[in-house]
């Protein structure tokens, strides 16, 4: 994923702050314990998202512990303690993700950036190929979305839902499988396909203008009316991952995941919108 799944600093309690910072610091070590030192680098917003709403579902963040950095030796942090796999699998998924952004730039990139790629690539699949033992199904799904991307792209008038489609339905299947029965798998799955839509589409159009000039495939390139394009379907994928998400009844970190969703992500909306 992309980075874009942002908390609203300012709306924040301190308390709620805290407690974000400790997930996004325990993820950053777990990825350190579980693949390299090097993996943190990968680490990202959306992720540290998944590990939130995981450990909220699940309820399984008992403790808060205080560690020296991993970066920074002199520095203490707060770690957030998952008692079940929370944080490996958002972990793992943080490599696979990564490994198949990476395939993708490979694939799409100019000879310097291609070639920077095809240098790390050992490493990323080294990690990718340990994430998938353990959880193979984060795998196949990556790799199902990876590949339905690039049919979808060889199609130079392929339409928005099309295009998104790949990154949406990867998303709520993972979202998915933390299902108990039918209702919950409706109701993460349409989280899911909400949220990986606005990340398609704020990814997409951040990327427009650069993609024009390099001809590389972009949903928004040619579209009359650009700005206003984007606003709607933004909005409509925001809108869908609201309304699932309002057929919760969190407890842990809700604070957190409602500050996200209704002020976070409006406010990247808002950011990409104001460069167009």
């Amino acid at each position: 994923m992309f980075g874009y799944i942002k908390i609203q600093k300012s709306e924040l309690l301190v308390r709620e702050y805290e407690a974000y910072k400790s997930v996004y610091c325990g993820l950053c070590r777990q990825m350190g314990r579980d693949y390299s030192r090097l993996s943190r680098l990968i680490l990202s917003y959306d992720c540290t998202f998944y590990a939130i709403f995981l450990m909220s579902l699940r309820r399984s963040c008992k403790e808060f512990e205080r560690k020296c950095c991993r970066f920074n030796p002199l520095k203490k942090c707060s770690y957030c303690k998952a008692e079940d796999d929370s944080l490996s699998k958002s972990a793992a998924l943080s490599v696979i993700l990564a490994y198949y952004k990476l395939i993708d730039d490979i694939a799409d990139s100019g000879f310097f950036k291609r070639t920077a790629c095809k240098i790390v690539r050992p490493i990323f699949m080294r990690w990718r190929k340990k994430a998938a033992l353990r959880y193979p199904e984060l795998d196949r799904l990556s790799a199902e979305m990876t590949e339905a991307q690039k049919l979808a792209e060889q199609d130079i008038n392929c339409p928005l839902d099309k295009a998104a489609d790949p990154t949406a339905a990867m998303l709520s299947s993972v979202m998915s499988l933390e299902a108990e029965n039918d209702a919950q798998k409706r109701i993460y799955g349409q989280i899911g396909y909400g949220l990986g839509r606005f990340i398609y589409f704020a990814d997409a159009a951040d990327d427009c203008e650069k993609d024009q000039k390099s001809e590389s495939f972009n949903p928004f390139v040619g579209i009359d009316d650009r700005k206003s394009v984007i606003k709607n379907n933004m909005s409509q994928a925001l809108a869908m991952t609201y309304d699932a998400y309002n057929l919760l009844d969190l407890v842990d970190f809700k604070g957190i995941i409602d500050n996200i969703i209704t002020k976070g992500l409006p406010t990247v909306q808002n950011e990409i919108l104001k460069k167009i």
